[in-house]
């Protein structure tokens, strides 16, 4: 009449960690049409403790998840508050390259970052991220590089790589095949110290002749859910200051996504607003005191500043929306999994109580 706390169950192949995730599916022993599948399926034992202790161990992985989905909503919304209070100065400053431009249209100026020439090498600047868990962020603009790197061999000509991001980093120093300028990693929120790093670096490639063409590639952030690898020119720039990818399509953002933490039904939940940045206008009659060229050569190193560290304002903000995304579906599936073993574990101890009083009345029976 003894019974065992840790019951073994009689037919383990059915129980497998697929049949956690989904209970009510049939077991692999009764489908015969596919034999390699159950082959392949370890058997676990199902005792109550083992599930219970399963059952805590993904409500503690829940905990984890949502707490890490919090923190980054709270950090993407500072990414994005510091992107769109960089931009005025950004648009004032492609007004003034404008009309410093126009001014300048008749006359011939040698400033060497507008400088066009036949392009034989290409630096690409990869920006990436410096952690995981954020879904395919990183994969994605590798992806793009890689493509782009391709692109490159097809036409021809030689590239290097000036890597950003510790992802991009450990990705480069395992293909030694791919030549790297320089390896740098960013900080937990992009600063003008490490754009000017950067700036600096394609700077003297680009004046010194050693690369003809600078392009940026970055994560452009879009929404909560979207975000798009670009490519856009860095060097030579623009005369007007636009920032527009390797086909000559704009990329400057127009609206941005703001979130902030609120409470629904007694928990935190995000929620998103749409906000279109102002800038004001600059004015048509004015007049430069100096020199245009002078002006220009001080205000094109500026702007080369801004541009890389708008891009890495950017892609802090789409690498944290992805590791929001990423661990709302983590949590999401711990709520799943955890529903699913709890069925579990209430049928076996259901079946366990029941089997100890069908013993109890078949002892009494057996002593009248």
């Amino acid at each position: 009449m003894s019974c065992s706390n840790l019951p073994v169950c009689r037919d383990t192949s059915s129980l497998s960690f697929g049949s956690f995730l989904n209970p009510f599916r049939p077991p692999h022993n009764a489908t015969p049409n596919n034999p390699s599948r159950s082959s392949s399926v370890t058997p676990i034992h199902c005792g109550l403790r083992e599930l219970r202790e399963r059952i805590d161990s993904v409500k503690n992985t829940q905990k984890i998840t949502e707490a890490m989905k919090l923190v980054a909503a709270a950090k993407v919304r500072r990414a994005q508050e510091a992107v769109v209070n960089g931009r005025p100065f950004s648009e004032t400053l492609v007004e003034v390259l404008y009309n410093i431009n126009e001014q300048l249209q008749n006359e011939d100026i040698d400033v060497p970052l507008i400088k066009v020439r036949p392009v034989k090498k290409v630096a690409l600047v990869v920006v990436t991220g410096d952690r995981g868990l954020c879904g395919g962020f990183n994969n994605n603009i590798i992806k793009k590089a890689e493509a782009r790197i391709a692109e490159l061999k097809t036409l021809g000509l030689d590239y290097t790589i000036i890597s950003v991001g510790k992802k991009g980093n450990a990705y480069f120093l395992r293909r030694p095949y791919i030549p790297v300028d320089r390896f740098l990693e960013g900080g937990s929120l992009p600063t003008a110290k490490e754009a000017q790093t950067i700036a600096d670096d394609v700077f003297s490639l680009f004046v010194s002749e050693e690369v003809d063409k600078v392009e940026l590639l970055y994560t452009k952030f879009v929404s909560l859910v979207k975000s798009d690898p670009v490519i856009h020119t860095l060097l030579p720039l623009s005369p007007r200051g636009e920032i527009c990818d390797v086909n000559g399509v704009c990329v400057d953002a127009a609206e941005d996504e703001f979130f902030r933490l609120t409470t629904k039904e007694g928990k935190l939940t995000v929620e998103r607003d749409v906000v279109r940045t102002e800038t004001a206008s600059f004015s048509p009659i004015l007049q430069f005191e100096q020199d245009p060229v002078q002006i220009l050569d001080a205000l094109l190193p500026l702007y080369l500043n801004s541009q890389i560290l708008r891009a890495l304002q950017e892609s802090l903000a789409s690498e944290l929306a992805s590791r929001m995304s990423a661990m709302s579906n983590a949590t999401d599936n711990a709520m799943e999994l955890k529903k699913n073993l709890s069925i579990v574990y209430n049928r076996q101890r259901q079946a366990k109580i029941t089997g100890e009083i069908l013993e109890i009345v078949a002892g009494a029976d057996a002593l009248v």
